[in-house]
Formats: C-alpha cells, structure tokens, sequence
C-alpha cells in the first residue's frame, strides 16, 4: 500500500491503483488543471466517500510501499482521464471496474 500526500494528509491506496493515479494527476497538472480526485472507503476505512481539490498550487507526493514501478494499463488510464473530465471529476476505481467502464463506452478506449 502506498500513499497520496496532501495537505499534510496521507490517504492509502494500493501501489498499482496509486501509479495510475500518479501518471493522470501528473498530466492533468501539467496543463495547470485543477479538479477533484474522488474514491469511495472501504467498510474497514470507516466508509462513506471523500473528495480532494488538486490544483497545481497545492503541493502532493505519491509514497510507494513497493520497490518497483507498477505495469501501466493503458485502457485503466484511459478511463481515469476520462472520469476526470467529468463533473465529478477523477474518480479512483479499480482495474476491473476500469474494464467494465471501458465497454459499456467504446469510444473511450
């Protein structure tokens, strides 16, 4: 498990979840975009759903529990981008929800 450090905050999400989060963040930033970054915690985090503003004048640092890089999806990147677009914003979802996603919306991937 690594960590999303904001604000003085850590926020756990599992390494691979988290490089995926790293490489869309990192290019929404790039071109001076700010948005929400979104994820739903699991009934062991105490539930409910939490929401970050992430700007690029907001400092952030991605902490790896692992020693090497994670394999990129590039069908998972493709939907994160695209969720983070949305109103809503980029919501972190997992690999198979990615999938799922992708095929009920073609044009995406």
């Amino acid at each position: 498990m690594g960590y999303l450090v904001h604000g003085g905050n850590e926020y756990q999400f599992e390494d691979r979840l988290l490089a995926h989060l790293k490489t869309v963040i990192g290019q929404k930033l790039v071109k001076q975009e700010s948005f929400f970054l979104s994820w739903t915690k699991s009934a062991d985090e105490g539930s409910g759903r939490l929401s970050l503003w992430l700007s690029p004048y907001v400092h952030i640092a991605f902490r790896f529990s692992g020693s090497r890089a994670a394999e990129l999806n590039v069908k998972w990147l493709k939907v994160l981008s695209a969720l983070s677009h949305t109103p809503r914003g980029l919501v972190a979802i997992t690999e198979e929800d990615a999938e799922k996603y992708a095929r009920k919306n073609p044009d995406i991937a």
